[in-house]
């Protein structure tokens, strides 16, 4: 058994060598350049129409917010979005941006912002096409996501029916087994860990609690879900936001030396006195290309598969919350991680060296416990309780989305019972083998999804084109809602926007 396990261990090695290594996240980062170029950079050249759009929007748009009916199977704008930063607002953002710092030196965060501004267009362009191949299963709620545009997208082309399905059924297949380690057991294990050191609270105890509030949540569906996502990522997110914005302004004097240490590492420019800042460019590219994949999911086709659930008609409007994900995920909350610990003391700004032993989520726990006391290092704890179980909640959907694209809607509930159950081994087990296996099933996920982006990169063009011809300069144009003669129909003959 143990040469079994041995020889697992080898193998994930090499294989998750090759999904995270520099070429894996070079393809990653390509596909968002690629993008960025074919939409006319729309990130940033149409940047105050897709704020005023998507966050503008809830102050002014009753359909952005506004509720479906009980027969209404899709969710809100809203939702969706709060759904998808469920998934990707997780424990990635306090520890990932800590290992970041610690490995790949203060220039990794500038390589974070790099992978996030292109990653906004590898993440729309998914949305679009999200919205554009979805269908409705045999309960009336939509389903869409990467194996969705594979099988009809890429599918669709002469030649090419068979690689499409092949490649659909794989993506599947990595997102169901994902989803247990890196979209559950870890996440509810780091959690368990938290609430033991700070609280002093048995991990069984918290694996039970947790166990119980998930299944009344994810066997509810995804309308539960996004219910319960829509009120606790705003107040999470806001309650971390303000506690880093009082610690930065508490440290005000070295917000300039921060960005100073942060654009020196990034190309290893030498700083006063002869000192190199951070582990060398190499690493401050890895680990910041990796941080930043890793916290927003651009490219690897997660999201998508709850945007694609939204009530929107529009692909790009939905495309739009996609930029906004990855900007509230990477830009805002990652960077304020990142400015609390490199404002704290605890780095040296000259050589980018971290001044104490701490690791990961200890970091930033040891950051809050310095300018708040116990509570702030309690208050990390919480944070990362509401960050990891909304992480799970967002996850159970991803799962189930790819579970019945394989099996049909009949078998989900299955598949959901394990999921709540694999919350108890989560937190009572040691299960670091099952975690790396799950990081490799993760981003093998990108493999096939960025085939399909790529594939159907033309496509998205067109799409972008026909609603910034429509939208915003008034052409009488028919607009591209759908692939499927049937559904474009009924959009066009639905009036509310």
């Amino acid at each position: 058994m143990e040469a079994f396990v041995s020889l697992v261990e080898k193998v994930n090695d090499a294989v998750n060598g090759f999904v995270w290594g520099l070429p894996m996240l070079v393809l990653l980062v390509g596909t968002g350049i690629l993008m960025t170029v074919l939409t006319k950079a729309f990130q940033v050249s149409h940047f105050g129409h897709w704020m005023k759009e998507t966050i503008g929007g809830i102050f002014t748009n009753r359909h952005i917010t506004a509720h479906t009916g009980k027969e209404d199977k899709s969710i809100s704008q809203f939702q969706s979005l709060c759904t998808a930063l469920a998934a990707t607002i997780g424990t990635g953002n306090i520890a990932g941006v800590a290992a970041a710092i610690i490995a790949g030196g203060p220039g990794a965060i500038f390589w974070m912002w790099i992978v996030a501004i292109f990653g906004m267009m590898t993440n729309y362009s998914e949305n679009v096409l999200g919205i554009f191949y979805r269908r409705k299963n045999e309960k009336g709620e939509w389903q869409g996501g990467a194996m969705y545009y594979l099988r009809d997208g890429l599918g669709g082309y002469k030649g090419c029916k068979q690689i499409g399905r092949v490649l659909a059924v794989l993506f599947s297949c990595f997102c169901v087994l994902a989803s247990f380690g890196i979209g559950n057991m870890s996440q509810i294990n780091s959690i368990a860990a938290n609430m033991k050191a700070s609280f002093s609270i048995p991990p069984l105890v918290t694996g039970v609690a947790l166990m119980i509030l998930a299944a009344l949540v994810i066997v509810g569906g995804l309308k539960r879900i996004a219910a319960v996502t829509e009120k606790l990522v705003p107040f999470m997110a806001i309650a971390y936001v303000i506690g880093s914005v009082v610690i930065v302004a508490m440290n005000a004097a070295n917000i300039g030396p921060a960005f100073v240490s942060i654009f020196r590492g990034a190309f290893a420019i030498k700083a006063v006195g002869g000192g190199i800042v951070g582990s060398g460019v190499k690493l401050a590219i890895t680990w910041g290309m990796k941080r930043g994949v890793f916290s927003n999911e651009a490219g690897l086709g997660s999201s998508v598969m709850v945007h694609s659930s939204s009530n929107v008609k529009e692909p790009v409007k939905q495309g739009m919350w996609g930029i906004f994900e990855v900007f509230m995920d990477t830009i805002v909350v990652c960077t304020l991680t990142a400015m609390t610990i490199l404002t704290s003391g605890l780095v040296n700004l000259s050589t980018g060296e971290v001044l104490t032993d701490a690791e990961d989520t200890a970091l930033a726990a040891e950051v809050f416990g310095l300018h708040f006391g116990k509570a702030g290092a309690a208050f990390i704890a919480l944070a990362i309780l509401l960050f990891a179980f909304s992480t799970v909640l967002g996850w159970s959907h991803y799962g189930s989305t790819a579970f019945t694209y394989l099996f049909g809607t009949k078998a989900v509930i299955g598949y959901k019972v394990f999921f709540v159950l694999f919350i108890l081994v989560g937190a009572t087990m040691k299960l670091s083998l099952a975690w790396d296996l799950s990081d490799t099933f993760n981003g093998l996920m990108a493999i096939p999804n960025l085939i399909g982006v790529l594939s159907l990169s033309g496509l998205v063009m067109k799409i972008t084109k026909n609603y910034v011809d429509r939208r915003l300069r008034g052409k009488d144009i028919e607009p591209m809602y759908s692939h499927f003669p049937d559904i474009q129909k009924a959009q066009m003959a639905n009036t509310e926007d």
